[in-house]
């Protein structure tokens, strides 16, 4: 073991500070990664507080964070694709079985017995996963991907989760040049959805409550805005959609936006409201249209969209904070206060 300097969460209402934890030594399948940026998922907050303690409860101490970007410091001596000084990155699992039927077909995110990168059962330690908001992380060689070296760091750290699970169902789903594809919410996620729809060739349309969000959205590379909240404007366009991808994680009309796909069209949710969304069965009958989720992607399709995202130069938009800032950067993610994700510069934590 190694020690390593952290911030964690010690209760749901501590907030996080600074700490020491025990890093394993590599094994010889494992990269060292010294890490410089980890972004804050509205999930590391939901974690931080134990939101999700029915589904997900929360082990403290916690420490979050999963959209990891940083250098390889050392390798283990079965590592062949990684070697030391080299840019890379680690999401939102650090494991699985490797055998299961989702494994061999590169969807780990839904093995039965995936391991996440934090508040998870660590068989190396004993204890638990130990997230990014740390100065240092070991992970298997499996999972952990190379970072195109045009990207700006602090933007690509959002990739490994809101990046991923925005491109894997516009993948999954074949969206493609030519298509009308629909982006409901533009936050963390939805600005990501915008920036790669717009890459795939596709015409991109922004539904949105606020009116304020108009310029922004166009320059994201939306071609369209449509004010959700219109009934004319949202009549005007019943029907046309190919593709939905839905990213508002509160309460709203998923009937509406059923209503808005053409024949044989698809809305996806990648947005998780914590109560049940009413759904008519008959705006999906008529037109033969289909309601889905998606969860994130395998690593083989991280990898991917990485790439995608170097070949177009794409990243998030980020506000850099210090790790010191974590706390008020929660309480500002609570009202929206960001556009459109934080991104940690872990030199402040080395400097402590």
């Amino acid at each position: 073991m190694h020690k390593a300097k952290a911030w964690s969460a010690a209760s749901p209402t501590s907030g996080l500070a600074p700490t020491t934890i025990d890093r394993r030594e590599p094994t010889e399948t494992d990269v060292q990664i010294e890490i410089l940026f980890c972004g804050i998922c509205h999930s590391d907050l939901h974690q931080v507080r134990n939101e999700w303690k029915d589904v997900m409860p929360t082990a403290y101490p916690c420490i979050p964070g999963h959209e990891i970007v940083g250098r390889v410091t050392q390798v283990g001596s079965a590592v062949k694709k990684f070697k030391p000084g080299d840019l890379a990155a680690v999401g939102c699992m650090v494991d699985s079985d490797g055998t299961c039927a989702s494994c061999k077909d590169g969807l780990e995110q839904f093995c039965p017995n995936l391991t996440l990168t934090y508040n998870f059962p660590d068989k190396h330690t004993g204890g638990v996963t130990y997230g990014g908001y740390s100065d240092s992380i070991v992970v298997d060689q499996r999972f952990v991907l190379r970072v195109p070296e045009n990207l700006d760091l602090a933007g690509t750290a959002p990739l490994l989760c809101a990046g991923i699970t925005t491109y894997s169902p516009m993948r999954h789903w074949n969206v493609t040049g030519g298509q009308k594809v629909g982006v409901v919410g533009l936050g963390g996620l939805g600005h990501m959805a915008v920036k790669i729809a717009h890459a795939l060739g596709a015409h991109v349309v922004v539904f949105t409550t606020s009116p304020s969000k108009k310029d922004d959205a166009l320059r994201l590379g939306a071609d369209e805005i449509i004010l959700s909240r219109n009934a004319d404007e949202m009549k005007k366009h019943a029907g046309s959609f190919d593709f939905i991808l839905d990213a508002v994680a509160a309460q709203h009309d998923i009937n509406a936006y059923i209503n808005m796909l053409r024949r044989d069209g698809h809305i996806v949710m990648v947005g998780a409201p914590d109560q049940p969304l009413p759904v008519s069965v008959f705006g999906l009958l008529m037109g033969r249209r289909s309601l889905s989720g998606s969860l994130i992607g395998g690593i083989a399709e991280t990898q991917e969209m990485l790439d995608f995202c170097g070949q177009h130069n794409i990243t998030a938009d980020v506000e850099v904070i210090p790790i010191q800032k974590v706390n008020e950067a929660y309480e500002r993610l609570v009202k929206s206060d960001v556009k459109y994700r934080f991104s940690i510069d872990m030199a402040s934590l080395r400097s402590e």
